[in-house]
């Protein structure tokens, strides 16, 4: 079998720039369905939101909110930029033919792990496998919720 290019396409036969305008488009409607699970799942176990967008945002960025209502601000501008930019990854994964359910799987992974890697190196969180069994299951539920939205969203997009 062999795979024909077009210089225009990548081999998943969408233009780069095409394909990170969907991917970006697509995680902005998984930030936003994963917004939606994260407000029921905290109203059923009564968890506080997570500050972990906006300690991130105190690690990278050049601010230091001192009010709680700046770190708020911070937290959801982080966490919506990060469901943007991770979407322009999906697009980048479709581009060269991650597509279906295991481009879906390869998106989580790269997406989970691409987390807790960047939450280590920032000091923000250990590894996995000291955080506890309901930490765990909150934050790979939550970002597998984003990354089926995000994969089901860009392929529906990349089938006009």
């Amino acid at each position: 079998m062999s795979v024909t290019v077009d210089a225009e396409q990548g081999p998943g036969g969408i233009s780069l720039p095409g394909a990170l305008a969907r991917g970006t488009a697509a995680g902005l409607a998984g930030a936003l369905v994963m917004t939606a699970a994260q407000a029921a799942e905290m109203r059923m176990t009564g968890r506080k939101p997570s500050m972990v967008p906006a300690k991130v945002g105190m690690k990278l960025l050049p601010v230091r909110p001192r009010r709680r209502r700046e770190r708020e601000r911070l937290n959801w501008a982080v966490h919506f930029g990060h469901g943007l930019a991770m979407g322009s990854v999906r697009g980048a994964m479709g581009a060269a033919g991650a597509r279906g359910p295991l481009g879906g799987a390869a998106y989580f992974a790269a997406l989970w792990g691409g987390d807790v890697v960047l939450y280590q190196a920032l000091g923000i969180a250990g590894p996995p496998w000291r955080w506890s069994a309901s930490e765990l299951a909150t934050d790979v539920g939550h970002k597998a919720i984003y990354a089926a939205t995000t994969s089901l969203v860009y392929e529906a997009l990349d089938s006009r």
